[in-house]
């Protein structure tokens, strides 16, 4: 392939993360160029998936996302493809010995959000795999390549962060997912309403969660920890906020962080990496 297109796909991947995502790409700064740059590829394949399922309402969206499946393969055969993202994608996936079983996954998950309208617990954690988990140890995959021993060891912190994480986004978007898009994704809800009952139950799992995953992200490799331990702080300074409001407001109201804090939290984050494991709380 030649350098020119090879650079140009790497650098779409950069683009769309940054667009799609400020506090994502912030936290990838703290990370060294190598893991960086592969990481925004990998982001950019999930998001155009996800944007076909979640935005693209006005189109035929089973046949887009079949669309884009069949062209994942046909580019992981031929080893280029004429779309920018999944270029870059492959080109990462073949480079750091990404499982295609991973992709598979998530293909599938996306799949599922144009059928599932409300899951069951074995569902949401098959859900939760596909969409979220697998892209936790793709992204873990690029940061212990100099020592793949390390993915078997780190991989259940990995996907407890990644759990963590999309639970704390259905959260925030259930205003969009149960009004516009018709989806519950907690299957306590599926016979209770939400309330503030039903809220701490859901808090309780993910602070959980994030627990053993602190755990992880303390031996992941130096280059890479402190960009995930932004993310992780991020989200629990998300999911404290969430916490705080009632059940009533979450429903009517996406609940952000504001950028005052996120940026706060990034020298902060830099310096507790620096400092050792011990001080990453």
């Amino acid at each position: 392939m030649d350098k020119l297109y090879r650079d140009l796909s790497m650098k779409t991947g950069r683009l769309t993360t940054r667009l799609y995502s400020t506090s994502f790409s912030a936290g990838l700064m703290l990370m060294d160029k190598e893991s960086r740059e592969a990481i925004y590829a990998i982001y950019a394949f999930l998001r155009q998936a996800d944007e076909i399922v979640d935005t693209f309402h006005q189109f035929d969206k089973v046949s887009l996302i079949r669309e884009f499946e069949e062209d994942y393969y046909r580019a992981y055969q031929r080893g280029i493809s004429l779309n920018l993202i999944i270029n870059a994608f492959v080109l990462v996936v073949k480079k750091y010995s990404i499982p295609q079983d991973l992709v598979e996954a998530f293909l599938s998950s996306m799949k599922s959000d144009l059928e599932n309208k409300e899951f069951t617990e074995p569902g949401i954690k098959q859900y939760i795999y596909g969409s979220a988990d697998v892209v936790g140890l793709m992204c873990l995959k690029v940061m212990v390549r100099d020592n793949p021993g390390e993915y078997d060891r780190l991989k259940g912190s990995a996907m407890k962060l990644s759990s963590a994480f999309q639970k704390i986004n259905f959260l925030r978007d259930l205003k969009n997912d149960t009004e516009n898009l018709s989806r519950n994704y907690f299957p306590v809800l599926n016979d209770r309403p939400f309330d503030d009952a039903a809220k701490e139950v859901i808090i309780r799992d993910i602070r959980e969660e994030f627990c053993e995953a602190l755990v992880g992200i303390r031996e992941l490799p130096k280059r890479s920890r402190a960009g995930v331990y932004l993310a992780y702080r991020y989200y629990m300074e998300l999911t404290k906020k969430i916490a705080r409001h009632p059940s009533a407001i979450l429903k009517n109201q996406r609940i952000r962080v504001p950028d005052y804090k996120k940026a706060l939290l990034f020298p902060l984050c830099h310096i507790r990496s620096l400092a050792g494991k011990k001080f990453m709380v």
